[in-house]
């Protein structure tokens, strides 16, 4: 009985230490994975934001150019249609190959055409997904944090059992209280068993 005590003692009390290592590992990464989400955000806000100051400049430009071609003004519509983002220039000419203007089928205006693809959103939406992807890493670093911490208590549970059987007189208690010890103690790493371990050096 003190043997089996003892090693209890000793085995419980290495594998909380372990535990509470691996709570903390997974913590940090927690705290990276929440830090790399947030920076994606920040980025994403910023090319969304850039996005959409190009769209507003598209937009004015072919409005402008519009209107132009509307009132005749060849000189004034030229001078619009040389300051086209480069981007907006493949939509504009497949919306200008659709014959808009002799064809009731026609797109109405190039932003509804597939050749009009922003970089700026295309890298925005990429930002979005690395944040997103963040967000899930450290939801699962924290579950992970949070089941080791759970180890701890169960380990200390099991040293706490160790140590009192000890305390016990009767020697069915001791035998009792020790076995329970030793079940939280097994049933605890067999379940740790299954959750992955993180190291760092």
């Amino acid at each position: 009985m003190e043997l089996l005590s003892t090693v209890l003692l000793a085995l419980a009390t290495v594998a909380t230490a372990w535990a509470a290592y691996q709570a903390r590992q997974w913590t940090g990464e927690q705290s990276q994975a929440y830090s790399h989400a947030t920076a994606a955000r920040i980025a994403e806000n910023r090319f969304a934001a850039l996005a959409n100051r190009q769209v507003q400049i598209d937009v004015a430009t072919f409005i402008e150019w519009v209107d132009a071609r509307q009132e005749h003004r060849t000189q004034l519509a030229d001078f619009y249609r040389a300051r086209f983002r480069d981007e907006f220039e493949p939509a504009f000419a497949a919306w200008l190959a659709a014959r808009p203007f002799g064809r009731p089928g026609a797109p109405a205006t190039p932003f509804a055409l597939p050749q009009y693809r922003l970089k700026a959103t295309s890298e925005a939406d990429r930002q979005e997904r690395r944040a997103a992807a963040g967000s899930e890493r450290a939801k699962d670093a924290n579950q992970r944090a949070d089941n080791y911490m759970l180890a701890v208590v169960l380990f200390a549970s099991a040293l706490f059992f160790a140590g009192i059987s000890t305390k016990l007189d009767s020697l069915d208690a001791r035998r009792a209280v020790l076995g329970m010890g030793w079940v939280l103690f097994l049933g605890t790493v067999i379940w740790l068993s299954t959750l992955p371990v993180r190291l760092t050096i």
